[in-house]
């Protein structure tokens, strides 16, 4: 080895440069979300940016379609507007109008999505509904509480299902507890109602 050879500084050779970490995926909070049974129709943010969802339930025989709102900040959910002394459910204006009013005063931070429950879970919930709607006639036997799957609109976010899923568990409910519920399809319409009876005491 020549002297010159002590004296030359040698250069490590350079290190690969480190690989950027992957950026880690925030929530999509309703952004892009789609529950089952609820099209979503309309988005809007309220003030902290959590989602405000107009979604439809369905689809009467006379073809007007209606819709909810369900703020994924708050747990703020309607299904039903005044109107000139009475309530009646979302046209999608309305629905559009009031989910609106509601973002811009809603301050809620954006909530984890509500999960889809399992086959199991989500027909106990169906009903145990039910159930409760029948305790209430035996509490008001009065009321006569005929059903159609509008009386499920406010659970339809924790139920996350299809109206033909829902109309078909309550048809076997209907067949497997004739002292609960009954099936009868209205003769002008066609359309499958349900009507709830109390519970034996």
């Amino acid at each position: 080895m020549a002297l010159i050879d002590f004296f030359t500084r040698k250069y490590a050779a350079p290190a690969p440069p480190a690989e950027a970490p992957e950026p880690e995926a925030w929530p999509e909070i309703g952004e892009t979300w789609k529950p089952e049974g609820l099209p979503v129709a309309e988005r809007y943010y309220n003030q902290a940016h959590a989602v405000v969802l107009v979604a439809r339930t369905d689809q009467d025989p006379y073809g007007t379609v209606h819709y909810l709102i369900a703020c994924l900040g708050c747990h703020f959910l309607s299904t039903r507007t005044k109107h000139h002394g009475s309530y009646i459910r979302y046209a999608l204006g309305r629905a559009a109008e009031a989910a609106n009013a509601h973002a811009g005063t809603c301050r809620a931070l954006p909530r984890e999505l509500p999960p889809r429950p399992d086959e199991d879970t989500a027909r106990k919930l169906l009903r145990s509904w039910v159930t409760d709607m029948a305790r209430r006639i035996l509490l008001h036997p009065d009321i006569d509480l005929d059903l159609d799957l509008a009386e499920f609109d406010s659970g339809r976010l924790e139920l996350q299902r299809t109206n033909e899923w829902i109309q078909t568990e309550l048809e076997a409910l209907a067949a497997e507890r004739s002292d609960l519920l009954v099936v009868r399809r209205d003769e002008r319409t066609g359309t499958v109602r349900f009507r709830a009876l109390p519970l034996p005491r």
